[in-house]
């Protein structure tokens, strides 16, 4: 169980929330509810780079892979020589590399994205309680010293 503070202040509220960093309990362990959007809340309570970035990359990189083997493959499966070309010529295969390098790039995105964020679960969108226009600090359990 979260140890819940309760402000109405919004002062009063950055205030606490500087003092529980100061005190030693570490970002991960605090959870920031807000009515609206409050930036200095992101500076008091950094948070790492995401990880999405390497899903980007992995896919685009496994697109421009799939393009040019897809196409120099079919190429050399079905060769059709026509007027003295080479059967594997790189520059019109780009075309295809490249749109599989967007689609798995995105694709791979929006999927890392669900699995990081531990997504679709219904049950961690939405707070239990509604806290209406309070600001709310939760401590998790163990993370204050």
């Amino acid at each position: 169980m979260a140890e819940t503070l309760i402000f109405h202040d919004k002062e009063e509220f950055l205030e606490n929330l500087r003092r529980l960093v100061r005190q030693g309990v570490p970002a991960d362990g605090i959870r920031a509810i807000t009515p609206f959007a409050v930036p200095e809340v992101d500076e008091i309570l950094p948070q790492a780079r995401s990880r999405v970035r390497f899903f980007a990359l992995a896919g685009a990189g496994a697109g421009t892979v799939t393009g040019f083997a897809f196409t120099v493959l079919t190429s050399l499966s079905w060769p059709l020589i026509v007027g003295g070309k080479p059967i594997v010529s790189l520059p019109p295969f780009l075309i295809i590399a490249f749109a599989l390098t967007i689609l798995f790039g995105s694709l791979s995105t929006f999927l890392g994205f669900l699995f990081l964020s531990r997504l679709p679960s219904i049950r961690t969108l939405r707070s239990g309680e509604d806290y209406g226009n309070a600001f709310v600090i939760l401590v998790e359990e163990g993370q204050r010293r």
